[in-house]
C-alpha cells in the first residue's frame, strides 16, 4: 500500500470530521458533532492534525447534506489542493455513512442510508453488501421514505425511520472521515463538486 497521505474531510452533516490516512490506516483524526459552525471549526480541526493536516491528496464529502456544510467542505478542499498543489477527489457523503457501517451492511446483505435532508425531507439511498449503490439518492418526505423496504437502516435519521416503519433495525451513524478507508474505489469522484440532492434553498436573483 502507498504511504502517501490523504486528508479526508466531511462536514455535510452535524458532524465535522477530518482524518489523515495512509497505507490503509488512520494516521490522525478529529471528529466533532457541532451541529452548526462548520465554517469556523473546519480549518482549525485540520490544523490540529499531524503536520497541520498536510497531505499528498485530498478527498472531500460532497453531500448531499447541509447545503452550507457541503459548500464549506468542498471549498476548503479545493483551496487546500490549490495551495498545496495536490490532487483533490470527492465522494458521496451517503456512501461514507454506508462505509462507516460496512460490517453491519455486509452482514445484512445491504442497507438503506437515511440522512436529514432539510425542509422536513430525508435523503435516502440503498446500498448493497459491497457498498455499491443500488439506486440513486432521493429526497423524500418521511412517510414516503418509510415505504422503502430494507432490513437495516443506517444514518442520522435511521431511528426516526424505524419508529415510523417498525420492521427494520436502526443503526445511528454520522459521516466519519475515518470510514474513507472502507469506501470502494468506484465511490471516488475525480472533480469534487457539491451534490445537493434537491433544489437549493435560495434561488439567485434575476440578472445576478
Amino acid at each position: 500500500m502507498s504511504d502517501e497521505r490523504t486528508l479526508v474531510i466531511d462536514c455535510a452533516s452535524e458532524a465535522c470530521s477530518v482524518a489523515l490516512v495512509a497505507g490503509g490506516r488512520v494516521v490522525d483524526f478529529r471528529h466533532e458533532v457541532i451541529g452548526r459552525g462548520h465554517a469556523e471549526r473546519l480549518v482549525p480541526l485540520i490544523a490540529e492534525l499531524a503536520d497541520g493536516g498536510r497531505a499528498d491528496a485530498i478527498a472531500v464529502g460532497c453531500g448531499p447534506g447541509s447545503f452550507a456544510g457541503v459548500r464549506i467542505g468542498v471549498a476548503a478542499a479545493r483551496a487546500l489542493a490549490l495551495g498545496w498543489q495536490v490532487p483533490a477527489q470527492g465522494f458521496s457523503t451517503l456512501a461514507l455513512v454506508a462505509a462507516a457501517a460496512a460490517d453491519a451492511i455486509a452482514e445484512a446483505r445491504g442497507a438503506l442510508v437515511v440522512m436529514e435532508g432539510g425542509h422536513g425531507q430525508w435523503f435516502v439511498q440503498p446500498f448493497a453488501a459491497d457498498l455499491s449503490p443500488r439506486a440513486d439518492v432521493r429526497s423524500l418526505l418521511p412517510d414516503a421514505a418509510a415505504a422503502l423496504d430494507d432490513a437495516l437502516v443506517v444514518g442520522n435519521r435511521a431511528e426516526a425511520f424505524v419508529a415510523r416503519r417498525g420492521t427494520a433495525r436502526a443503526l445511528a451513524v454520522l459521516p466519519d472521515a475515518r470510514a474513507f478507508l472502507r469506501l470502494p474505489p468506484a465511490a471516488l469522484i475525480e472533480r469534487p463538486s457539491p451534490i445537493y440532492g434537491r433544489a437549493p434553498d435560495a434561488k439567485p436573483m434575476s440578472g445576478a
